[in-house]
């Protein structure tokens, strides 16, 4: 089953995608659907970020060609984590599928993009192990990890390099369910592919770096958990498209613009 959030006259609403269709319900798909018995053509339809994190956690150093590439790009020694390295992303920096990426008039030519599964959680839970990790886990999207790395290594904290407005495209589907085998992450860039890697193929499992959230934080229907990427990014600039693929999900899009002038 997949499901999206879509603009209405209403309001935004969660829906079924069924085939060509949106089918729109009450609630959220994490309290049980009930079907509202209306529709809305899919092609013709606003769909926004799929879901509206509580909390937005995110994961990075989870995939070792990643690791290893970025090292080398560094010119450092790659560093292999023993257990998941677990943040926070704003929900201030979310737009949706087809939205525009704003790149800062300040911001450098080292300007990339993450292309990421993303964890979409359905229960409540604190303190599990990973096999009861898998149960808290209601089904994936897709999320780019927008990263300005000049200011990612020189900033004290994140709030500019991974924060900024439209920094985190998100969506446009969730795919409910667990099993990832198969799935492969496909990264295109003006209409080349420049990265296709097996999405499942982590350091940590979702089911780990979930458990490991949860020894200290509370996880609750609606969190997300971005799960890192693989391969070294191509640096975006202003004019570019860049779409990302996943088995099963679909592909989320978007460009890149300029900041207008800050007033």
């Amino acid at each position: 089953m997949k499901w999206c959030r879509v603009r209405t006259p209403d309001g935004p609403c969660f829906g079924m995608v069924e085939g060509e269709t949106i089918a729109l319900i009450d609630g959220t798909p994490f309290d049980g659907a009930r079907k509202t018995g209306k529709t809305l053509p899919l092609a013709q339809s606003q769909l926004l970020v799929p879901v509206i994190p509580g909390t937005f956690y995110a994961i990075g150093s989870n995939y070792r060609d990643h690791i290893e590439k970025m090292a080398q790009a560094a010119n450092r020694k790659p560093i292999y984590y023993d257990r998941p390295r677990v943040g926070y992303r704003a929900n201030s920096a979310l737009i949706a599928h087809d939205e525009d990426i704003v790149k800062p008039a300040d911001s450098t030519e080292l300007f990339q993009y993450e292309a990421e599964l993303v964890a979409v959680i359905g229960k409540r839970g604190r303190n599990v192990t990973p096999e009861q990790a898998w149960d808290l886990i209601f089904g994936w999207t897709i999320g780019n990890d927008v990263s300005e790395r000049t200011w990612q290594r020189s900033d004290p904290t994140n709030i500019r390099a991974k924060n900024c407005d439209t920094f985190k495209p998100m969506g446009p589907f969730i795919l409910q369910g667990r099993d990832l085998r198969g799935m492969q992450t496909e990264v295109r860039l003006n209409g080349s592919q420049v990265h296709r890697f097996d999405t499942g193929n982590m350091i940590f499992s979702p089911a780990e770096v979930v458990s490991e959230i949860s020894k200290y934080n509370t996880l609750s229907p609606g969190d997300v958990v971005w799960l890192g990427t693989d391969d070294k990014p191509h640096n975006l600039k202003v004019g570019d498209v860049l779409e990302i693929d996943i088995t099963g999900i679909g592909m989320l899009r978007s460009k890149v613009v300029a900041e207008q002038s800050r007033r």
